[in-house]
């Protein structure tokens, strides 16, 4: 199967495509051994994905990312679909101090340990979580980036 991207009510794109696949590859067989099933990055606006947010996790503010997890971990594969407000990625990257695109990754990566078995609602979690994508940035910008 393979990593898609798609856009919902908006003309964002992710950069380095290719690129950001392989490293998700990387990342789902360092976390545990898992190959990749389907997964389904769909970017799309605030008012959107708020919505979303209501509907399907009964919390009424704004997120940066929703996942939903078809997996079957014990089979060895991840696959979900994975919501991304794109708005709220942009204002988180000006609040934590980073650029737009440095942020998105972080989120794309944030997805992926979640599909992988990664929790985040705990003080602890949140903090292996944080954890986590700082070490598979640092991989991405070791060996994935495209070389300038």
């Amino acid at each position: 199967m393979d990593i898609n991207y798609h856009c919902q009510e908006c003309n964002y794109r992710l950069k380095d495509k290719r690129a950001v696949r392989q490293w998700l590859r990387a990342v789902a067989q360092e976390e545990g051994g898992y190959e990749i099933g389907e997964i389904n990055y769909i970017f799309c606006p605030s008012d959107i994905h708020r919505q979303m947010n209501i509907d399907f996790v009964g919390h009424d503010y704004f997120t940066d990312i929703i996942t939903f997890d078809y997996s079957d971990l014990t089979e060895g594969y991840i696959s979900g679909d994975i919501y991304i407000d794109y708005q709220t990625v942009a204002d988180n990257a000006k609040i934590y101090g980073t650029t737009a695109q440095r942020e998105m990754r972080r989120v794309v990566v944030h997805g992926v340990l979640h599909l992988c078995g990664q929790g985040d609602k705990t003080p602890e979690t949140e903090a292996v979580m944080h954890s986590k994508e700082d070490k598979y940035l640092a991989m991405f910008d070791d060996n994935f980036a495209p070389k300038k």
